[in-house]
């Protein structure tokens, strides 16, 4: 029994995540009462609400009421939106929907940074303060503000039920990693007769299996064996090792990521559920622009559609344009990571983006595949140049 609530308990070392073995035991259970009450609708709801917080509580502790309270004050204030018909009631209710979402992610994530950036100006010593970071706060954040965006722009009606709402936004397979999902995608599926073919199943065998095989087998080898030692101490290395250390942490962040989101698909699919497909051979875009269509797709397609063209995209002239390309993707670079280097980071794709827009502008180049060979090796390397700086222990190495 001891051992029982020790295997049932969170431990801080070791959070739980898919490529764990806790993770496929208890997997294992719950899918097993899940196929039993599948027909049940409210029973297949209640049951993969409550191992979705138990998910998470084994990922984050007791901090699972944060997602509580996320869920919470979404579901209603997504009902005021709906009633209140005064356009200044309106956006005051989305003003307090952001601020509450942005408010949480902004203390667990970006307290500690704000307040050394604030040392460093009066030219003190900074002692970083003890905040825990929720696993997959910035995800779940983003979904529930999409949420709020949508209904107050009216693209969407509001959830009336609170527990299919807390469904969507607590379901397990992308609850720490993403994908980052739509409501308008995800709330139908939620109470419809669940239905997975054999092809299915057998894809969803294939999408956990290899994003399993992704996470924990080259992700992880690479970064153990070689990713970390580099990174850690680049002055030992030679520039013919330091570089092949740059390469390999590309593909380690491919597979570690995309590999993670193959298994929240296949999971979702397993259940019954269609989750968006979050990468598509990144590493065959033949420029940054393209490389954004490919990579993490579900963030991009997030920060074009709630950030970078409600900030005037390009019909605000061609400065504009390229105004808000760079401030799209320096935030997206600061929603990765609460350091100067990720904000680095995206001001270098947001500057490339800004520049691949005004070379096509003035320079037409032919369509053909010696072109594309040449885009495709320009724009691997200018992303694995860029991920330097993602990695990176510290500005100094």
């Amino acid at each position: 029994m001891e051992y029982l609530l020790e295997y049932l308990s969170y431990d801080p070392g070791r959070p739980l995540l898919f490529n764990s073995g806790p993770f496929v035991v208890l997997f294992l259970v719950f899918f097993a009462v899940f196929v039993l009450v599948e027909r049940v609708i409210l029973l297949r709801l209640l049951w993969t609400s409550f191992f979705s917080l138990f998910f998470y509580y084994k990922s984050s502790g007791s901090f699972f009421w944060i997602l509580i309270l996320s869920t919470v004050i979404d579901y209603f204030l997504g009902l005021w939106l709906y009633k209140t018909k005064t356009p200044w009631k309106k956006r005051l209710l989305l003003i307090l929907s952001l601020i509450a979402n942005l408010g949480l992610l902004g203390y667990f994530k970006y307290t500690n940074f704000l307040l050394e950036v604030v040392a460093g100006l009066q030219d003190v010593a900074f002692t970083p303060l003890d905040i825990f970071l929720p696993v997959g706060i910035s995800f779940y954040t983003f979904q529930t503000m999409s949420y709020s965006i949508d209904v107050y722009r009216g693209k969407l009606l509001p959830e009336r039920n609170l527990l299919d709402f807390a469904f969507f936004v607590t379901f397990f397979p992308q609850l720490v990693a993403g994908p980052i999902v739509r409501a308008a995608e995800f709330l139908p599926q939620i109470r419809a007769r669940l239905k997975v073919t054999t092809e299915e199943i057998g894809i969803a065998t294939f999408l956990i299996a290899g994003g399993l095989f992704k996470k924990a087998v080259l992700s992880d080898y690479l970064s153990v064996n070689f990713v970390d030692r580099v990174f850690d101490n680049p002055a030992l290395y030679s520039g013919f090792e330091n570089l092949i250390g740059v390469y390999a942490y590309t593909i380690q962040i491919y597979c570690d990521f995309s590999g993670y989101s193959d298994m929240a698909i296949g999971l979702a699919l397993l259940l019954g559920f269609r989750l968006p497909v979050n990468f598509d051979s990144p590493y065959q875009s033949a420029s940054i622009t393209e490389f954004w269509r490919r990579w993490h797709i579900s963030l991009s397609t997030w920060l074009r559609d709630y950030l970078y063209i409600p900030l005037g995209g390009n019909r605000k002239g061609t400065l504009r344009t390229y105004v808000n390309l760079l401030v799209t993707m320096l935030l997206g670079g600061l929603w990765h990571g609460a350091n100067w280097k990720f904000v680095l980071w995206g001001a270098l794709h947001g500057g490339m983006l800004a520049i691949e827009k005004a070379f096509d502008r003035i320079v037409k180049l032919p369509s053909n595949g010696w072109t594309r060979v040449v885009g495709v090796l320009l724009t691997f390397h200018f992303v694995a140049f860029c991920w330097i700086f993602f990695r990176a222990n510290s500005m100094d190495d």
